[in-house]
């Protein structure tokens, strides 16, 4: 029976998201990426435990549907349920992401899907979370797969494509419907929207930036479309190591994750860890905190203003 996603009896739900875990054939830096998922689980229980891709460095590994079986055993290994969409370079060695998708399936604890067949992307996909109290939806995950490189002549990385919105807009509005309103949701992907760098440039964040957004260069409008939704509150995306900014746009929190794994590029002083997100049965907020290596919880992360960037940045 698939696992059912439900507020716990204090109207609580609560999400550890791994990002950027870069896993390749278990070497030592690899077990550290695993020792920092356990510890994190452990010590936060969540309800559900997202990966934001580049689970894999697939063109490291010597198989790919092997290294992601590892990554799977230590999911499950935490107890909570979990999901995933896909990044850039997971599907760079010897599997495409259909073959990873059915790899994650694999996994009793998994909720990953592939969805539908007639859109863009494997991983594109809506998990409902159910009233405590009722066997009604009270809030809702989407989950995007936001592709690898542009697939035109201006290089830079690949975009959520139009199909995609289309199908989101669709989902939106059935449970929109059904509610007689719209739930309050959250979005995560790998690739972060345009709209990361406007957050940045023009509005008070929270957090550091070390290095570029590496958004795409088209913008398809998804951020227009959630916005015109209603739904989703806040985004969470992975793709640069050394970035863990917030920032409200519009209503929206854009968030980064943590980055989780070793087995790839960071930045001395800037530890590895996980982003932890706590919603509240009923109300359109969410709490969200930084759990990082060493145990330590970071709920204030620095603020950062436009002016304060002109003058440091400039």
């Amino acid at each position: 029976m698939k696992n059912i996603l439900k507020f716990d009896s204090d109207r609580r739900f609560k999400i550890v998201q791994f990002t950027d875990i870069h896993w390749q054939n278990g070497e030592e830096p690899d077990q550290q990426s695993a020792d920092l998922m356990v510890q994190v689980a452990k010590a936060e229980s969540p309800d559900l435990i997202v990966l934001t891709g580049d689970i894999l460095s697939g063109g490291g590994c010597n198989d790919a549907a092997d290294s992601l079986r590892e990554i799977v055993k230590i999911v499950e290994g935490c107890g909570a349920p979990w999901a995933a969409v896909f990044g850039n370079h997971d599907d760079e060695g010897n599997a495409d992401r259909n073959a990873l998708m059915a790899v994650m399936q694999e996994g009793a604890l998994s909720l990953a899907e592939p969805g539908p067949t007639d859109i863009p992307g494997v991983g594109n996909y809506v998990l409902p979370i159910q009233s405590f109290q009722e066997n009604v939806s009270a809030a809702l995950l989407y989950f995007i797969d936001s592709g690898s490189y542009s697939q035109t002549n201006i290089d830079g990385y690949d975009w959520i494509k139009r199909e995609q919105i289309v199908w989101y807009l669709q989902e939106s509005a059935k449970f929109t419907a059904e509610a007689g309103q719209p739930l309050p949701a959250l979005a995560f992907f790998h690739i972060p929207i345009p709209e990361y760098d406007e957050v940045w440039d023009f509005h008070t964040c929270y957090g550091v930036k070390y290095e570029n957004v590496c958004a795409p260069r088209l913008n398809t409008g998804f951020f227009a479309a959630m916005h015109e939704a209603g739904d989703v509150m806040g985004t969470f995306v992975g793709h640069e190591h050394i970035n863990d900014f917030w920032g409200d746009l519009h209503g929206i929190r854009l968030c980064y994750g943590r980055a989780s794994g070793y087995n790839t590029y960071g930045r001395e002083g800037f530890p590895r860890g996980a982003r932890v997100i706590a919603l509240q049965e009923g109300e359109r907020q969410f709490e969200t905190w930084l759990h990082l290596d060493d145990g330590t919880i970071v709920r204030e992360q620095p603020e950062h203003t436009p002016l304060q960037r002109t003058f440091t940045e400039g």
